[in-house]
């Protein structure tokens, strides 16, 4: 019997292995109070302990690499949930279970989180990642929004505006204990997004 089946395998475990521990290195950096703002390719090879080319090899750019850390967190958070929240015929549990997916995320890793979101208005690729994703946060609360009962444009629009702010980072982070996990924000993030749909439905003055 040939051994490349086995070889193969070998190598996709290696491969595997080498991912995880650049991944890993990449969050500790960012953990890191005296690093983060050094936060390059080269740091982060030298934190795991591979080659540069190892980390282009597997990542493709720094970009990619962020984006992997994202994807990584969010794997961590839970974000998975967020294809049952879209199928979801109720448009107000809708939002509630996008609200609780966002929490969960936030608080995979709370300081990084918090220090990738620091970085972005110094570092433009790590800008670039964070925004695009800020930016289908926005879009994914426009198609949710757009479920509820026929209102004015305007209105609707104004409503996605609150949403995005409620459900961003800093409103978790600002609610919560420092030091603490993100979820008991949670509750009060949802009442205040309660408080905006009920303004967008006119049940309480605007």
């Amino acid at each position: 019997m040939s051994p490349r089946p086995y070889r193969l395998g070998k190598r996709e475990e290696v491969i595997g292995e080498s991912r995880r521990r650049i991944l890993d290195a990449a969050r500790e950096l960012l953990r890191t109070a005296t690093a983060y703002p050094g936060f390059t390719v080269d740091a982060v090879a030298r934190r795991a302990d591979v080659a540069r080319a190892t980390v282009y090899y597997q990542f493709g750019s720094k970009t990619g690499l962020l984006e992997a850390v994202c994807d990584d967190l969010a794997e961590a958070g839970g974000m998975a949930d967020l294809a049952r929240v879209f199928a979801s015929s109720a448009p107000d549990a809708a939002i509630h279970g996008f609200i609780t997916a966002f929490a969960g995320f936030w608080g995979a890793d709370r300081i990084v989180m918090r220090r990738l979101r620091a970085l972005a208005a110094l570092d433009p690729d790590v800008g670039a990642v964070i925004t695009a994703r800020d930016q289908r946060r926005r879009q994914g609360l426009t198609v949710l929004v757009s479920r509820l009962p026929a209102t004015p444009e305007a209105a609707a629009g104004q409503t996605v505006q609150m949403l995005y702010a409620l459900t961003s980072f800093e409103t978790f982070d600002t609610l919560a204990d420092p030091g603490q996990d993100l979820s008991p924000a949670l509750p009060a993030v949802i009442r205040l997004a309660e408080a905006a749909l009920s303004i967008q439905a006119g049940e309480l003055p605007g």
